[in-house]
């Protein structure tokens, strides 16, 4: 067979034919390579049959025919004799790169195999044992038909069934917000279902009486008037949370204008340019930084109406509300924030119309700041205002001198300074706690009738609750605030029994409103039925008389009041039986229960008739 003139060309002079040795020259590797590869390419030679193997440690697949005797079938004479010239051709690096991916390849192949080959060997070995298991569960039913058939559709079916579980319980209890997803849930008892925002039980004991005018707080705020909310801001107790609430997340005819990069905002009653909010994010500190309640109530109304001449003022109602937090989660907060700089040296103090002296209120620190301050420093300072800073900002200053302790004992200043602070927190329009956010809202939203935006968030992760503290320590935070404990414990029964208090009222209006409808509805039905069988009476009635006893007779001028008193009398009669009854009740007891139970009996079946007259 003849090669093409540029192959020959390439080549060189032709091969020695295969009975004699071929001629070599300065390359001997590169001349037996390409010997052997048109040995190869030549039908029926030996080289043909070895080429038609795959390298050494290479499997031609996991499929594929076995070797077989005869020689393959020989190529056509072009493709033959361009094949391994042109392979010969290339460079030694790129054919080493190809023979590498395709034994790369080959390989690939065979570890794709023998993984199909496992797992089918695996699911046929699992198919035989759950086919085994459900032959011994379900053993009544392999009598019934092809056990296999039946096997398989049971199993797919738990297999469903078992997915759609997953995605329905995914849907439910997304990430970890499920306990029973928990592993913790294993070892640990069932969480108790009635828990409360704060991780305490929701079926509290009151300790306190109070009585119905103390827990129900209703605030009839016109804020088209001239009534005014007054926030008193008590530090580090989520006041700030609570004020950006009142500007910006209260549903109003005119909100709040709230513009970037600006703390106040301007909260105008509708049609006025006249604000209804007294806070720090609508008037700023007007009254001194956190004024207390001793600044507020009387520096509230001047800052209001002090433009104004007197008698032109109008009878307002300042209504003060503020939120409390715990004592020692409260405490250490400021600490973290004394640390970080805070000063509040802004803070006023005035008190009887003046400012404190250095001598009646001292400094805690003798630099700009007490930042870096340890705990141990902050606690051991006797002039501290964090120490029962809630009791001192609530309570009316005027009655124990202001800031001058030498003016009665100290006991006694104590005494005065709770049953105060308590009184006010008492009479307030409102108060919330920083604990229990879901219910702040809830009572905001009843006292003033305004509702919210977006549902408040309980934060129990904060700066506090990251300082680690021991028993010790905690007790003595606990003696330093001693009246910020007792009236925390105060303002915490009460919160709670007002909500329960609310929460139970809205319920009996809910059923007093479905007990009214019912009986709309029954009057209703009982009109329409008295009115058909009235009619269906008449009908007859006519039917049976003659035409001329119909003439002889006068006409009714009014049919309705007919058909009225049937609907009486019909309710009259039904009534009597029950009438009867409570009478024979009432006749047992004593004659004030009888006058009692006669009357409302009567006043009962009167506004029934009335509901059905009115419906007529």
């Amino acid at each position: 067979m003849a090669l093409p003139a540029f192959a020959a060309r390439t080549l060189g002079p032709p091969l020695q034919p295969e009975q004699g040795a071929p001629a070599r020259t300065t390359c001997p590797r590169r001349h037996s390579r390409v010997e052997a590869e048109l040995a190869a390419s030549r039908p029926g030679s030996v080289a043909a049959s070895v080429h038609a193997s795959p390298p050494r440690g290479v499997s031609l697949g996991f499929n594929s025919p076995p070797l077989q005797d005869k020689p393959p079938k020989a190529f056509s004479s072009l493709a033959g004799a361009l094949r391994a010239p042109l392979f010969a051709l290339l460079p030694r690096g790129r054919r080493r790169r190809m023979h590498d991916l395709r034994r790369r390849w080959d390989l690939g192949s065979l570890c794709r195999a023998l993984l199909t080959r496992g797992l089918a060997a695996v699911g046929h070995s699992l198919k035989h044992v759950l086919s085994a298991i459900f032959s011994k569960i379900f053993g009544p039913l392999a009598s019934v038909g092809n056990m296999d058939e039946k096997s398989n559709k049971l199993l797919l079916a738990l297999v469903m069934l078992f997915l759609f579980a997953v995605i329905v319980l995914q849907y439910v209890c997304p990430g970890t917000e499920c306990q029973l997803l928990r592993l913790q849930a294993f070892s640990s008892p069932v969480p108790d279902p009635y828990r409360s925002e704060d991780e305490s039980s929701a079926r509290f004991v009151p300790r306190y009486n109070f009585s119905r005018s103390d827990l129900l707080r209703k605030v009839d705020f016109d804020i088209k008037g001239d009534d005014l909310i007054v926030f008193l801001h008590i530090q580090k107790t989520g006041g700030t949370t609570f004020g950006r609430h009142l500007v910006r997340n209260i549903q109003l005819e005119q909100p709040c204008e709230c513009r970037v990069g600006q703390k106040k905002c301007t909260c105008h009653r509708p049609g006025k340019r006249e604000t209804w909010l007294f806070s720090r994010f609508s008037t700023g500190w007007s009254c001194g930084l956190h004024a207390d309640w001793t600044e507020l109530t009387s520096c509230v109304p001047a800052v209001v109406d002090g433009k104004r001449d007197a008698r032109l003022r109008p009878s307002r109602n300042f209504h003060y509300i503020t939120i409390l937090r715990d004592p020692v989660s409260r405490y250490l907060s400021e600490w973290r924030h004394v640390q970080r700089g805070a000063t509040w040296k802004a803070s006023l103090h005035v008190c009887d119309g003046r400012p404190p002296t250095s001598e009646e209120l001292p400094s805690c620190y003798t630099g700009d700041d007490w930042s870096g301050c340890p705990l141990k420093e902050f606690m051991d300072c006797p002039y501290n205002l964090a120490n029962n800073r809630q009791v001192r900002m609530l309570s009316d200053l005027t009655l124990v001198g202001c800031y001058n302790l030498s003016v009665m004992p100290e006991k006694q200043r104590n005494k005065v300074l709770l049953e105060s602070a308590k009184s006010n927190l008492k009479h307030m329009a409102f108060f919330g706690l920083t604990e229990f956010q879901r219910k702040t809202q809830y009572l905001f939203e009843k006292t003033f009738n305004m509702n919210f935006i977006s549902p408040f968030t309980q934060y129990n992760t904060t700066r506090a609750s990251s300082v680690e503290i021991n028993e010790e320590i905690q007790k003595r935070i606990e003696g330093l605030n001693f009246l910020d404990m007792e009236l925390y414990s105060f303002a915490k029964d009460l919160f709670l029994q007002r909500y329960q208090f609310m929460r139970q009222k809205e319920h009996q209006d809910a059923r007093r409103k479905r007990q009214e409808q019912r009986k709309f509805l029954k009057g209703r039905f009982l009109q329409t039925h008295f009115l058909s069988q009235s009619q269906s009476q008449s009908q007859s009635q006519g039917q049976n008389q003659s035409p001329g006893q119909n003439l002889s007779q006068s006409p009714n001028p009014n049919p309705n009041q007919n058909l009225t008193q049937n609907v009486s009398q019909n309710l009259t009669q039904s009534s009597k039986p029950n009438l009867i009854r409570k009478e024979n009740r009432g006749s047992q007891k004593q004659g004030s229960g009888q006058e009692q139970s006669h009357s409302s009996t009567s006043n009962g079946t009167n506004d029934y008739i009335g509901s059905v007259e009115t419906w007529r």
